[in-house]
């Protein structure tokens, strides 16, 4: 049995940087799993990541980051951050099929469990509805500390909130004792349903909310760069923080709603795993 550390962020694309997935070990078979290997592993963690209330917001916001996931030896996992799916690994290929959910977009302020959420700026635009995804990646290992990414995020309900894919590149800069350090960079591209579903302005919500009238085109979405650090406490204690930065892109952009197109993202966690 042989074992990666990779990292299939499920939740959306726009935000793989800053709401960091947990990593646990995506696992493929490759040969007789040794008899003290564990089947399973459960990865529990809490913290805060400081987010924008929607991209192109210039508002921020803390909001809890907490999530628990189980992953069996076989590759396939339950995660409240990845979904339900199946990762795994093959010489320096890593891959990654799952299914999750893309939370909708308010347009008006609201707090709930998960802190709060919307913006004011977004008043008369209506609300966003979430929608079931299902999820792909595929990742590459160049080197011992440089991996390569491809990833898209495709709706299965409320399909005309569209589509995301995107590139993206993790560099291990320091790996030893206690002390991890990545830092990773990634750009996505989006299809014309996804851009005017959460950057373009109908003739309506023009109406409604006194923003003007907005189509924009398939294309570059956003582009992000960031640093992570992770500090192993003990054998089953870690914790991680994270800061970067999100630029949005061509017409994205552009968009009357975009009152800051580059935002700092980050966050601090504390994981246990069993």
């Amino acid at each position: 049995m042989t074992t990666s550390m990779k990292c299939f962020p499920l939740t959306p694309i726009t935000t793989a940087l800053l709401l960091l997935p947990l990593c646990v070990a995506a696992q493929a078979q490759t040969g007789p799993a040794s008899a003290s290997a564990p089947t399973s592993t459960v990865v529990v963690q809490g913290g805060v990541a400081v987010v924008t209330r929607y991209a192109g917001s210039d508002e921020h916001l803390v909001a809890p980051l907490l999530g628990v996931e189980y992953a069996h030896a076989s590759g396939f996992f339950l995660s409240t951050q990845r979904g339900l799916g199946y990762a795994g690994s093959t010489g320096g290929l890593s891959y990654s099929a799952a299914l999750g959910y893309r939370g909708k977009r308010e347009e008006k302020e609201t707090k709930g469990l998960g802190g709060s959420s919307g913006s004011k700026y977004l008043r008369g635009m209506g609300e966003v509805k979430g929608s079931a995804t299902a999820h792909l990646a595929l990742g590459y290992a160049v080197t011992d500390w440089l991996e390569l990414q491809v990833a898209t995020e495709q709706p299965i309900t409320a399909r005309t909130n569209g589509a995301l894919y995107s590139l993206g590149a993790a560099a291990t800069v320091l790996s030893g004792g206690r002390n991890t350090v990545v830092l990773s960079v990634s750009a996505n591209a989006a299809d014309k349903k996804y851009m005017q579903t959460y950057h373009g302005v109908t003739a309506a919500q023009s109406a409604r909310s006194g923003y003007a009238v907005f189509t924009p085109k398939a294309g570059a979405h956003m582009a992000e760069g960031g640093v992570s650090w992770q500090h192993k406490l003990s054998s089953d204690w870690r914790i991680t923080g994270m800061v970067g930065a999100q630029r949005l892109l061509g017409d994205a952009r552009k968009s009357p709603l975009t009152r800051r197109a580059t935002s700092p993202v980050g966050a601090v966690y504390v994981s246990y795993s069993y």
